[in-house]
C-alpha cells in the first residue's frame, strides 16, 4: 500500500510519520456509504444534527495543545499562532452551532388569508470537501461542520502537507455519535482529490489555488453539480497621505506576515501615497527586522518556516524575477544562513513593475511588494491590476473617500482603517480568479442548501 510521508519543514524535513494513501476502492466505498445515509441525515432535521455535532467543541478544547503542536510540526507555523488559530476557529465553530438552526429553518415569505408561502432549506447531498494546509484546523472546520449542519454528508480530504493533522482530526470526529457514512476522510495528493470528485457526489467544496479550483469547476460543470470555491488572492492595501503611519504599521505587519505570509487573504501588494513612501518603508523595515525567525516550536518565534521545500523554491523564483527586472530589496530577500529547513527572511521589495511575478502572481510567503501612487484614480487602477479579487484594505481619515475607493475595488471583502471583516457572521469569498460562492454567515450556510419554495393554499 502506498503511503504519504509527513515531514517537518522547520527541522530540515525530518520524517514525522506516514499515512496510507486511500485507494480508489476505499474512496468509492466511502462515497457509497455517504449516499446511503444522506436521506437519514437529512430527515433528522437541522436541530437534531446540531445536537450530535455540539460535543465537538469540547473535544477540540480538550485536545487543543496536541493539535496545535502537530500543526506546528507539520507546516512550520509558530506554536503561539497555532494556539491562537485554534482558539479563533473555535469561535467560528460556536457560531455555526449556535446559529445554524436559525438560518436554515423554514422561512415564511407570505401569509395571507388561507395561503402560506415558505422557503425550505434542504441539503444538496454528498459533498466532496478538499482543504489546504495553511490553517489545518480552520480549513477543516469550515469545510466539514457547516456542510454537516446543512445536512450534507462529507467525504473530506486534507492537504498532503498535513496528513497527520488530518488523521488526528478524523480521530476527534470519530468521538461523535455520527451515523456511519455521514463523515469520512481520505488521504492523498491532488490525484486522490480528483478521484474523489469524479465519484457520485452532489457538491464540491474547495479551498486552494485558482489553478486547481478552475479544474474542479470544469469537473463540476460536466457533472452539472454545484461547486463552492475559495481560491487565491493578491490583496492590495491602499495607504492615503492623511494616515498616521504609526497607527497602522502593526496591523499591516500582521496582514502580510501572519503564518509566514502563507495566507490567501493576506496583504501582498502595498500601494502607498508617494508622500508617505520613505516613512512607511523605514517603519516597516525596522519592525520586520526586530522579528525573530526561528524554530516554530519556541514561544519566542515570530516567523517560522514555509510549509515545504517546493514552496521555498517557488518564492525564490518569484523574488529573483523581481530583482532581475529592477526591484530593490529593502530587507530580507534570502534564506537565513543560520537555519536548516524551508525558511525565508521577511522581505520588502520596492521599484515594482507590473510585469514582475511578485505583482502578477499570488505570493505565498513573507514577501511584500510596495508601489507608490499620486492620485486616487491611480491607486484604484493599481489595486485592480490583478486577476484576483479576494480582499483589500483602504486607509484614509476621509471616510467618504475610503468608501468611494472601496466601491471601485473588485474584491469580496474590504477593510477600511481598523475594520476587520473576519467574523463568523460575515460571508467570505472573492471576485474574479479568487473563486465563487461564499462561506460563513447565513449566506454561507444557505450556499450549502437547496432552496425549495412550498406554497399552501
Amino acid at each position: 500500500m502506498k503511503t504519504l510521508i509527513s515531514t517537518n519543514p522547520a527541522k530540515n524535513y525530518i520524517k514525522l510519520g506516514a499515512v496510507s494513501i486511500s485507494t480508489i476502492i476505499e474512496i468509492k466505498n466511502k462515497v457509497l456509504r455517504a449516499n446511503r445515509i444522506k436521506n437519514l441525515w437529512k430527515d433528522l432535521g437541522v436541530g437534531e444534527r446540531i445536537k450530535i455535532l455540539k460535543p465537538f467543541y469540547k473535544i477540540v478544547e480538550k485536545n487543543k495543545d496536541q493539535l496545535a503542536l502537530l500543526i506546528t510540526k507539520e507546516i512550520g507555523k509558530p506554536i503561539s499562532e497555532a494556539i491562537d488559530d485554534i482558539n479563533w476557529d473555535l469561535s467560528y465553530l460556536k457560531w455555526f452551532l449556535d446559529n445554524g438552526e436559525k438560518y436554515l429553518s423554514e422561512e415564511i415569505t407570505l401569509k395571507k388569508d388561507n395561503t402560506i408561502h415558505k422557503i425550505i432549506y434542504e441539503p444538496i447531498g454528498v459533498t466532496a470537501a478538499i482543504a489546504p494546509w495553511n490553517f489545518p484546523f480552520g480549513n477543516f472546520l469550515w469545510a466539514v461542520i457547516p456542510n454537516l449542519i446543512a445536512g450534507n454528508p462529507v467525504i473530506f480530504k486534507h492537504s498532503e502537507e498535513c496528513p497527520l493533522t488530518g488523521k488526528l482530526l478524523e480521530k476527534l470526529m470519530n468521538n461523535l455519535e455520527l451515523p456511519i457514512g455521514v463523515f469520512s476522510e481520505i488521504y492523498g495528493d491532488g490525484e486522490t482529490g480528483e478521484q474523489l470528485v469524479n465519484q457520485d457526489i452532489d457538491l464540491i467544496w474547495f479551498t486552494g489555488s485558482s489553478k486547481v479550483g478552475k479544474k474542479l469547476f470544469d469537473i463540476a460543470g460536466k457533472k452539472f453539480i454545484k461547486s463552492i470555491l475559495e481560491l487565491g488572492g493578491s490583496n492590495p492595501a491602499i495607504i492615503f497621505e492623511d494616515i498616521n503611519v504609526e497607527e497602522i504599521i502593526g496591523k499591516l505587519y500582521y496582514k502580510r506576515f501572519l503564518n509566514c505570509g502563507q495566507v490567501c487573504d493576506a496583504v501582498k501588494r502595498l500601494i502607498v501615497h508617494e508622500s508617505l513612501f520613505n516613512k512607511i518603508i523605514k517603519k516597516f523595515k525596522n519592525l520586520v527586522e526586530q522579528k525573530i525567525v526561528g524554530d516554530p516550536e519556541s514561544k519566542n518565534t515570530n516567523i517560522g518556516s514555509l510549509v515545504a521545500r517546493r514552496q521555498l523554491e517557488l518564492l525564490e523564483l518569484q523574488v529573483k524575477d523581481a530583482v532581475d527586472k529592477g526591484a530593490k530589496v529593502i530587507t530580507g530577500g534570502k534564506r537565513p544562513d543560520y537555519l536548516e529547513g524551508a525558511y525565508y527572511l521577511p522581505t520588502i521589495l520596492t521599484n515594482i513593475k507590473s510585469n514582475m511575478k511578485v505583482w502578477k502572481e499570488e505570493v505565498f510567503g513573507p514577501v511584500l511588494s510596495v508601489q507608490t501612487f499620486r492620485t486616487e484614480r491611480e491607486a484604484i487602477k493599481l489595486a485592480n491590476d490583478t486577476i484576483y479579487g479576494l480582499g483589500a484594505e483602504v486607509y484614509s481619515k476621509d471616510e467618504k473617500r475610503a468608501l468611494r475607493v472601496a466601491s471601485n475595488i473588485a474584491a469580496g471583502t474590504i477593510n477600511i482603517n481598523k475594520g476587520n471583516h473576519w467574523l463568523p457572521c460575515n460571508p467570505f469569498g472573492g471576485y474574479k480568479d479568487s473563486g465563487m460562492g461564499r462561506e460563513h454567515g447565513a449566506y454561507g450556510l444557505r450556499e450549502l442548501s437547496q432552496i425549495k419554495v412550498v406554497s399552501i393554499g
